[in-house]
């Protein structure tokens, strides 16, 4: 096999490469993978964070005098190691595929048992090398420094969120009348009035905005981290003022209860914030 460096180990997520022994191990267990997909693991390890054109894996795979279907024999060999370290084309989380240049390793890594490695933390901007001032732990989010976890859950839970906003302004726009009233009952005849104008408002403007970041979470949106980033003023405006809606309940769940929402509805934002920053890590530092 073509594994350079036989003293080095390295480790990205729950997984770890022995380049000495050629094995690719997960959570300290062996996993069966053939001699062809180990050698694009490891040639993408040693380039991490860069691209590794389909030319260059063809030349380390296979010699110039052997006759096969490079795109076939590349394209089965990927699928082989994307399976086995349970990624997938659409939602990368170890192997990214750049159209019709080639591959590159994505998540952090780290080499162990070498004093000079030439696979390097991939932080930075793709393409960047790592440094000894910045190091980057193996299955650690490189902005955050908590575990990784799957997209599947942070990019669920994201959703879900959403899907709550958008009943709650859903079943106001119906109970208006009632909110009507509950203002009527409460407040001044204009405190009432400005109650149910921004009800209508700001419902108005979450339910476009709930649609979009369901169907952006949904279909994988890549560039749904940047956009969120952006729009995230609007939301922490939006969500913070629906933290007050409990205490339009408060006659039917007590004051304690209603504060006790609203209390959890104020931290709701930034907790979104956090799952997107969880999903979609940004160029910068990967």
């Amino acid at each position: 096999m073509v594994l350079e460096n036989n003293s080095k180990i390295v480790r990205f997520g729950v997984f770890e490469l022995d380049l000495s022994a050629g094995e690719l191990r997960k959570g300290g267990r062996k996993l069966r993978l053939q001699e062809q997909p180990l050698q694009v693991l490891a040639m993408l390890l040693d380039r991490a964070g860069e691209v590794v054109t389909r030319e260059e894996l063809r030349n380390r795979l296979w010699p110039s005098d052997t006759f096969v279907d490079f795109d076939h024999s590349l394209n089965t060999a990927v699928n082989k190691l994307r399976e086995a370290l349970g990624d997938s084309a659409a939602s990368p989380r170890f192997v990214e595929t750049l159209a019709r240049r080639g591959y590159r390793f994505i998540a952090p890594v780290e080499a162990a048992a070498v004093a000079e490695s030439s696979v390097q933390p991939a932080i930075g901007k793709p393409g960047s090398q790592g440094t000894e001032d910045a190091p980057v732990l193996s299955g650690l989010h490189p902005d955050l420094d908590v575990p990784l976890p799957h997209r599947v859950v942070t990019r669920g839970l994201f959703g879900l969120i959403q899907v709550m906003y958008l009943s709650f302004y859903i079943v106001a726009l119906f109970r208006l009348s009632g909110i009507q009233e509950i203002g009527d009952s409460s407040l001044p005849q204009w405190a009432a009035a400005s109650l149910v104008a921004v009800v209508m408002v700001t419902a108005g403007m979450g339910i476009p905005l709930r649609c979009y970041l369901i169907s952006a979470v949904s279909f994988d949106h890549r560039k749904l981290g940047e956009k969120f980033r952006q729009i995230f003023p609007l939301v922490l405006v939006l969500d913070q003022l629906w933290a007050i809606a409990p205490f339009l309940l408060m006659q039917k769940i007590g004051f304690g209860a209603a504060f006790a929402a609203c209390a959890a509805l104020l931290y709701v934002p930034f907790s979104e914030r956090t799952l997107i920053r969880m999903a979609y890590i940004r160029p910068e530092v990967k």
